[in-house]
């Protein structure tokens, strides 16, 4: 398991409707999250950790702590690449390009 993280969301910001996940590691940002919140669902539009930090389970965390939060979370525009990785993570195809998690 990944050294322990540390995710601070940003306060809103008056001309966007997006909001920012900064993921960080001591003194570190490892990486962020774009998304939209409304009340139990998070629709994410980007999570991305900076290439010098990938491959020790960032992102994992991340998603795991999220699904914590929020009740329904859809993963918008997934690239093909990322596909295998929404579905390790319970992420089911919704056949439009998104995938979604539903808390059972």
């Amino acid at each position: 398991m990944p050294d322990k993280l540390a995710f601070n969301l940003l306060p809103p910001s008056p001309d966007s409707e997006y909001r920012w996940l900064n993921i960080d590691r001591g003194m570190n940002r490892v990486g962020k999250v774009r998304g939209l919140i409304d009340e139990n669902m998070l629709t994410i539009h980007s999570i991305v950790i900076f290439p010098e930090f990938e491959g020790k389970g960032y992102a994992k965390k991340t998603i795991a702590m999220l699904k914590s939060h929020f009740k329904r979370i859809v993963a918008d525009r997934v690239r093909p690449n990322a596909r295998g990785f929404w579905e390790k993570m319970d992420f089911v195809n919704n056949g439009d390009g998104s995938f979604v998690y539903k808390k059972g």
